[in-house]
C-alpha cells in the first residue's frame, strides 16, 4: 500500500482508508455550509461578524490529516535497512608473490608496498573477525590458518618473499580451503559466519586450475572475492640484464570478482592501495539490518498535529 517502505505490522495500513472517509466528510460539509449560505443570502449578522478565515480552517484539517497519516504509519512499525558492525566474519587475504610483484613502478615495489598496505588493512578488521593469509605464486599456500592473532597475520605478511610464476586459481581454492579451517563460535556453534576472500595481483594466471573455474566455486560456497590489480601498465623487472615489461593485467581479476559475486579494484600506487584497503574493511566490517524507525514518523506526525492545533486555535483569536 505505501511504496518504498517496508513495515513490520503492515495489516496496521488498513486503517488508512479512513483518510478518505474523514477527508470526503469534510468536504460535503464544506459543501453543505457554502450551499446554506447561498440559499440564505447576507444577513445582518455577516456585518457584524468578523468573516471566517476558511484557508486557515482548510490548512488546519489538512494538518490533521497528514498527522493521522504519518502517525498511522508509525503504529505499523515502519523499518529500514542500516549499516551495523559485523559482529564475526572470516576474511582471507590471498597475495601475489610471483617475481613481477618486484617491479619498482610503485616505490619501493609492488611486493613491499602491498606488504605495508595489506599489514594495515589487518589491523583495521574488527577484533571478532578471524584473518587468513594465503601467498600464492606457481604454488598457494596458506601461511597463517584463520585466526583472532592479528600479530600472527601481520608478521607472516612481514615474510613473504618472491617467487616464480603466477597460479591465481590456486590461490583462490587455497583460500577456500582456509575458510573451512574456521574455528566455530563458542557461543553458537552451528551459526556460519559470513567469509570473503581479498586477492591481490599484477598478473595473469600462467599455471594451474583456471580462475574462472576457481571462482564458480567461490561462489558456489557464498564467498564474494575483492581483486586488486596493483600496479602500472610501465612496470619491469631485470631479468638476466635484460628489462622484461610486467604490465597490469586487469581483466582476469575483473571476471573473476564478477563470478564470485564480488568487487573488483584496481590500485596504481601504494596511497591508492590504501585507500583500496579501506573501502573493501568498510564493506565486510558493515553488515545490512533491518531496524524499526517509527519514531521517525511518530515525530513527523506530533509536528503536524502541533501545527493543525495552531492553526485551529489561530480561527478563534486575534493575535496582537
Amino acid at each position: 500500500m505505501i511504496p518504498l517502505l517496508s513495515f513490520l505490522a503492515p495489516d496496521r495500513l488498513w486503517l488508512l482508508l479512513l483518510i478518505p472517509l474523514l477527508v470526503g466528510g469534510y468536504l460535503l460539509l464544506v459543501w453543505k455550509r457554502s450551499s446554506k449560505r447561498k440559499a440564505m443570502g447576507q444577513t445582518m449578522f455577516d456585518l457584524v461578524i468578523p468573516k471566517d478565515r476558511s484557508w486557515v480552517r482548510h490548512v488546519a484539517v489538512g494538518l490533521s490529516i497528514l498527522s493521522l497519516l504519518t502517525l498511522t504509519l508509525a503504529f505499523a512499525k515502519p523499518k529500514d535497512q542500516v549499516s551495523v558492525p559485523r559482529e564475526r566474519a572470516t576474511i582471507v587475504v590471498t597475495i601475489d608473490v610471483s617475481l613481477s610483484m618486484e617491479a619498482a613502478d610503485v616505490e619501493p615495489n609492488r611486493l613491499e608496498a602491498a606488504k605495508s598496505a595489506a599489514a594495515d588493512f589487518v589491523r583495521s578488521l574488527p577484533p571478532k573477525f578471524n584473518v587468513a593469509l594465503v601467498s600464492f605464486a606457481g604454488t598457494a599456500t596458506t601461511l597463517v590458518p584463520p585466526s583472532l592473532d592479528r600479530g600472527a597475520v601481520t608478521a607472516a605478511i612481514e615474510a613473504l618473499r618472491p617467487q616464480p610464476s603466477t597460479a591465481i586459481g590456486e590461490g583462490i581454492y587455497t583460500s577456500l580451503a582456509a575458510i573451512a579451517q574456521v574455528p566455530p563460535d563458542p557461543t553458537d556453534p552451528e551459526a556460519v559466519a559470513p567469509a570473503r576472500i581479498v586477492l591481490l595481483s599484477d598478473g595473469k594466471t600462467q599455471v594451474g586450475r583456471p580462475s574462472d573455474q576457481a571462482a564458480r566455486e567461490a561462489r558456489e560456497q557464498n564467498v564474494p572475492i575483492y581483486t586488486i590489480a596493483y600496479g602500472t601498465e610501465d612496470g619491469y623487472i631485470e631479468v638476466s640484464g635484460r628489462r622484461e615489461p610486467v604490465p597490469v593485467d586487469r581483466v582476469e581479476l575483473q571476471r573473476v570478482a564478477r563470478i564470485s559475486g564480488g568487487q573488483a579494484y584496481t590500485a596504481a600506487s601504494a596511497g591508492e592501495l590504501k585507500e583500496v584497503y579501506k573501502d573493501i574493511g568498510s564493506s565486510v566490517g558493515k553488515e545490512k539490518v533491518d531496524r524499526e524507525v517509527t519514531s521517525r514518523y511518530a515525530g513527523f506526525g506530533l509536528a503536524f498535529a502541533i501545527l493543525a492545533a495552531v492553526g485551529l486555535i489561530s480561527l478563534g483569536a486575534r493575535w496582537p
